[in-house]
């Protein structure tokens, strides 16, 4: 139980553990102006007020770096039930308040976007936000970023099924569902582009996964499912559709890390394991922080049933610095295995090393087997002339390093 122990101190020692970057939200929907101005002075002011000498008694002298602040959280719904005019208006006059104490480390502020595929809250809230009195184009809406929330159920919301028990059927339907989240970015960022055609402002997609039912026994309002490789090549597509639009989609954000609907790590006690996802995540690290390369997969066949068919294969490719190049490949099949070849036009590999994911499509891990499914090397990858070949199997995720 959540007891609201771990507060702002709390949030960023780990993320200071961690080594990531931090994000924090406002609350719009029934808090003040004060409230979230105090909260970013509390954290990031470093002079003499109020809330920073308060911080400084609770224990922390230093402020804090705060790289993004989100305005308020799904605020068509639960955050307000409000319309997107009401809420633009909001979001203006709170992003006032926001402020950058610190100016060598300004905040990034994120706006409360879309929940799916709902172009007209896109629309009015980009309309609001750009309208006069508006100082200077380039504020671009008083906005660094434009959130996005979607979620894969291959039920539907009222019947969002077994994370464990399903059926080839639903198998194709959920990834077809995960394959969708490529359709929202075009829809929204064909709106965004009307406004900032530059992409000054990133498309933060700060909600996305799999949300099946809850195991068995298990308290509904915890949110706690398994993971299995399903939720794996969710993962991957998922992964693979950012970085190709990552000139747009500037941030995605899993849902969640810990024993909350498509974790990363499950717990029991003093037990930890790792699921399907994380592996597939470790496998697309090297992703984060290079270049994107145009690539296109040919001679593809749909696998799947009707109204829910999705391509066998789906790619991306990335550069490094340092000139390695990263090819992550997923295969959605639950029975068939693909012959791949990785051709480039301008160059010839001289090494290569991989790694896989695959199993069973209900595989997961346990606190009783905790690595029935897990990351292994690639053995079965040889250089030729014109790159790389591989045989893909049925139900698995693949990550080659070529240099």
């Amino acid at each position: 139980m959540e007891d609201n122990s771990f507060g702002t101190h709390e949030f960023f020692e780990l993320c200071e553990q961690l080594g990531c970057k931090t994000y924090i939200n406002g609350n719009v929907g029934s808090g003040t102006v004060q409230e979230m101005s105090e909260w970013v002075e509390y954290m990031t002011f470093d002079g003499v007020s109020p809330m920073a000498q308060l911080r400084k008694e609770n224990g922390h002298e230093k402020p804090w770096k705060v790289d993004y602040f989100g305005i308020g959280n799904e605020n068509w719904g639960c955050g307000g039930n409000m319309t997107p005019e009401y809420y633009a208006n909001l979001y203006r006059r709170y992003q006032t308040y926001v402020r950058h104490y610190d100016h060598a480390a300004p905040i990034k502020k994120i706006c409360g976007g879309p929940n799916v595929d709902d172009v007209n809250w896109t629309q009015k809230v980009l309309d609001t936000c750009f309208a006069s009195p508006h100082p200077d184009k380039k504020f671009h809406g008083y906005m660094d970023g434009l959130s996005l929330h979607y979620y894969v159920h291959p039920g539907g919301w009222d019947s969002k099924g077994s994370a464990t028990d399903f059926d080839e059927k639903t198998w194709y339907q959920t990834l077809a569902k995960a394959l969708y989240m490529e359709d929202l970015i075009k829809l929204h960022g064909d709106i965004m582009d009307q406004f900032d055609p530059k992409k000054k402002i990133g498309l933060i997609v700060d909600e996305w996964g799999t949300w099946f039912d809850v195991e068995p026994g298990t308290n509904p309002g915890f949110l706690y499912q398994q993971n299995t490789m399903r939720d794996a090549l969710v993962a991957a597509v998922s992964l693979n559709i950012f970085n190709k639009h990552c000139d747009r989609v500037k941030m995605a954000c899993i849902a969640q890390l810990v024993n909350v609907l498509q974790s990363v790590i499950l717990t029991e006690g003093e037990k930890m394991i790792l699921t399907p996802t994380y592996h597939v995540f470790h496998m697309y690290k090297y992703h984060q922080g290079a270049k994107l390369l145009d690539s296109v997969l040919t001679g593809v066949e749909k696998v799947g049933m009707k109204k829910c068919e999705v391509p066998a294969l789906q790619e991306s490719v990335s550069v490094q610095k340092d000139g390695t190049v990263t090819v992550t490949v997923a295969n959605l099949s639950v029975d068939n295995s693909y012959p791949v070849e990785v051709v480039f036009m301008e160059r010839k590999p001289e090494a290569v090393e991989g790694s896989i994911l695959t199993n069973e499509m209900h595989a997961k891990n346990t606190f009783d087997r905790p690595d029935t499914v897990k990351e292994e090397a690639l053995a079965d990858v040889t250089l030729s002339e014109r790159g790389v070949s591989l045989t893909i199997p049925p139900c698995s995720v693949v990550s080659l390093r070529i240099r």
